[in-house]
């Protein structure tokens, strides 16, 4: 049988109802990207599935005292969708080691944990979000058995997202889903002085949440400190409807008119290696005559290319196009890739941050369905 490497699409015929403990560690970028993708498409599910997908981003190690990218969008959310989603951020503002922890360190990730837990119980939120709870579990700042006790007993129907590099084994071990980003290393493109290119790819779960989370913190740029910075969001290989973070992006469109677009190519349906259809063709080369203009044109400060790698590896769209649009593009311009493919195309070497994502463990291999808000 031909192999496919086209993706899932939105068509589908089922999807789970019980919730699954999903963690993302590893050296490479995109983790708390991952989770701010979920967050995306749960509120998105949620504006047309009234308080079915209630929201809780508990962020750890992100006290208040530093501003992040995605705080604005995130804020704009929260005004905008006030019902959907609930953030709590604890910790200092600043990196600090094993040798450097304080009495309010601890107290702070006690407090996290402590709201964490009763979100987790209290059976209201269809999502709870870790972001770097895996690094407070490695400093040791909270009771591993504590956590792991909580995960287990949840709520049947709650996703648990954990983030963070240094996930302790006692966590991955009731993880149903592990995702380890592991970066890899151009150093063509650092003799280059290429900047600003980034890619995600491998088989592990991850790649496209992640870049809608990249979105997240470039739309929160736009709105909270550089006006001019606008955002697109190009998806190949996912046509027709369903994808929850669309609604999402839609409210945040009608608030924010100038910030970001977003525009969908493909047919509703996997493309399979040797049975490619001339609309697929079509529909692949229409994505990428919006994106090369899109590039070139220095209107867009972000650009997220998703799903553009098992595009090239199908043969729909030429390689050499888009390595020259690469190696012209504005300085100040950055170009997220995703997508898994057998064969890295040439223009991995143009990447100045590269994140395999390397899956361990999927409730997919144990015939468990996606799921709407979460998955896609």
């Amino acid at each position: 049988m031909p192999k496919a490497i086209g993706i899932r699409t939105a068509q589908t015929t089922s999807e789970r109802l019980t919730g699954q403990i999903h963690l993302y560690d590893g050296e490479g970028k995109g983790k708390s990207q991952v989770a701010l993708g979920v967050v995306l498409r749960s509120i998105g599910l949620g504006i047309h599935h009234f308080m079915q997908s209630r929201v809780l981003l508990l962020r750890f190690l992100k006290g208040p005292g530093r501003t992040y990218d995605e705080d604005a969008a995130i804020e704009a959310l929260q005004r905008g969708f006030p019902h959907l989603i609930d953030q709590v951020r604890t910790g200092r503002a600043e990196f600090f080691g094993p040798e450097a922890i304080t009495t309010f360190d601890k107290q702070e990730a006690q407090r996290g944990w402590d709201v964490a837990k009763g979100a987790i119980a209290s059976g209201l939120y269809s999502v709870v979000v870790l972001d770097e709870i895996n690094p407070v579990l490695d400093l040791d700042l909270l009771s591993i058995s504590d956590v792991v006790k909580s995960l287990k007993n949840k709520p049947e129907h709650l996703e648990i997202i954990a983030t963070g590099r240094g996930a302790p084994p006692q966590l991955i071990e009731i993880a149903d889903l592990h995702s380890e980003m592991k970066p890899q290393i151009h150093q063509s493109a650092a003799d280059m002085g290429i900047e600003g290119i980034e890619i995600y790819t491998g088989d592990g779960k991850g790649k496209s949440t992640s870049a809608l989370g990249k979105a997240l913190q470039a739309i929160g740029r736009g709105i909270g400190q550089d006006k001019s910075h606008r955002v697109m969001i190009i998806q190949w290989l996912k046509g027709g409807q369903g994808y929850t973070e669309d609604a999402a992006i839609a409210a945040l469109r009608k608030s924010y008119p100038h910030l970001v677009d977003h525009q969908r190519c493909g047919r509703d349906a996997i493309v399979w290696r040797g049975q490619q259809q001339p609309i697929d063709y079509i529909e692949a080369e229409r994505g990428w005559e919006l994106a090369g203009t899109a590039i070139a044109s220095g209107l867009y400060k972000t650009i997220i290319l998703d799903e553009l790698n098992p595009t090239v590896d199908l043969e729909l769209i030429p390689e050499e196009p888009i390595i020259q649009t690469l190696l012209r593009k504005p300085k100040d311009t950055e170009v997220i890739i995703t997508g898994r493919c057998k064969n890295q195309p040439a223009y991995f070497q143009l990447a100045s941050a590269h994140s395999e994502v390397f899956c361990h463990k999927h409730y997919a291999e144990r015939g468990i369905e996606l799921k709407r808000g979460v998955d896609f």
